[in-house]
């Protein structure tokens, strides 16, 4: 399999293929509009501002399965992130990323690239574990994504290169996509 057989639904309702975005670095992000990482739209769209030139696009597929901070469906979603943050990358309908009914593009991205420690990279990764081990703790389980905001980074060949936690600096995720554009 390939990222580019999988399908995603558009906050409109119509189906899109990944094949869609074959030739372009992509950053695909599990999003929440009503999270203590929600700020990072900002720095997406900045990211995307800089390199959608390169043909790099950030998509963002939102995730109420963490606190149910994005209660919005896709529609709603999509015009609170412009409205807010200026978000002009696609914006996707809600998807389930981990445990039952995971969306297969997930479930492949979890699978292709490693996966690091969690939980004691920086003190708010430290107090996102606890809250996580409160809430959901089978979250921090292997490949599980652990929160909102968890990021992959595929390059212009379909290849998944790096995950990022939501703690990652933006300057890191910003370093591998220079080395892949």
């Amino acid at each position: 399999m390939s990222i580019y057989n999988y399908l995603v639904k558009k906050s409109n309702g119509e189906i899109l293929s990944m094949e869609t975005y074959r030739g372009k670095p992509m950053l695909i992000v599990n999003t929440a509009n009503q999270c203590q990482f929600t700020y990072q739209f900002e720095d997406l769209q900045k990211l995307y501002d800089k390199y959608k030139n390169d043909n790099f696009i950030v998509l963002g597929l939102p995730c109420d399965q963490f606190g149910n901070q994005n209660p919005e469906d896709g529609q709603e979603t999509t015009k609170l992130c412009k409205l807010n943050y200026g978000v002009t990358f696609p914006i996707f309908e809600l998807v389930k990323v981990n445990g039952e009914g995971t969306h297969p593009l997930f479930n492949y991205l979890k699978h292709e690239v490693d996966f690091r420690e969690f939980g004691k990279f920086n003190m708010e990764e430290k107090i996102l574990a606890e809250n996580i081990l409160q809430l959901e703790p089978s979250f921090l389980d292997g490949r599980n994504i652990r929160w909102n905001f968890t990021k992959f980074l595929v390059d212009a060949q379909g290849k998944t290169v790096a995950r990022f936690e939501p703690t990652d600096s933006l300057l890191d995720i910003e370093s591998v996509l220079e080395n892949i554009l």
